[in-house]
């Protein structure tokens, strides 16, 4: 795992299937509770989930763009619009899927599937394993380099490394909010750190 630790949130146990976990049980009844009107309730699911989200949100678009996409994340959840389904994930998954939808709105499906060929070439000439290398790096570099450079990340590869680098989730969970197989979140994962490999290596290179 990447050694990347402002701020992130532990979701190692989301469940995308079968029993949950008593804290996903929890929230499931605080999100009932918060449709019905309960403002504890809210209160309680938004002080849980609101720091994660805007990370996520941040790091897919920006700070200024987070702070609205937090807030529309929980205007839905109070409008009640989009039903949540326990047998399709955890509460906390269907938060991000609806803070994803947001970020979607601000970018093409050409910009979420589209990667730098300069960055691939480097990537695949690494002649470490990137995986290693890569936190060797993360250790020595500041984290503001280390954030700027996971932004540069085109967008398929940034919201891998976010959701299950950044905020620890299990490749199940981050790819049940990215809607795409497991298989494609190991894959964009993997190249992810590649790519960061190489940017980091070459502003290393740079100094």
């Amino acid at each position: 795992m990447l050694t990347l630790t402002w701020g992130s949130a532990r979701f190692r146990n989301f469940s995308s299937a079968g029993r949950q976990t008593p804290r996903e049980v929890e929230d499931v009844g605080l999100l009932e509770a918060a449709r019905r009107g309960d403002a504890s309730a809210f209160s309680g699911l938004f002080a849980r989930y609101q720091g994660p989200i805007f990370r996520y949100a941040a790091h897919m678009c920006g700070r200024d763009a987070a702070d609205d996409i937090v807030q529309e994340t929980f205007l839905t959840v109070l409008r009640g619009t989009g039903q949540y389904d326990p047998s399709r994930g955890a509460v906390a998954g269907y938060l991000f899927g609806i803070a994803r939808h947001f970020v979607l709105k601000g970018m093409t499906s050409r910009q979420m599937v589209s990667f730098d060929d300069e960055w691939d070439e480097a990537a695949i000439n690494a002649e470490r394993d990137p995986s290693t290398v890569l936190d060797t790096l993360t250790r020595e570099e500041t984290i503001a380099a280390v954030r700027l450079a996971i932004r540069s990340l085109p967008p398929a590869y940034r919201e891998a490394i976010v959701l299950c680098e950044l905020q620890d989730m299990s490749y199940e969970a981050a790819a049940g909010i990215a809607e795409c197989p497991v298989g494609t979140i190991r894959s964009r994962l993997h190249r992810a750190k590649a790519l960061l490999l190489a940017k980091l290596s070459a502003v290393r290179s740079e100094r």
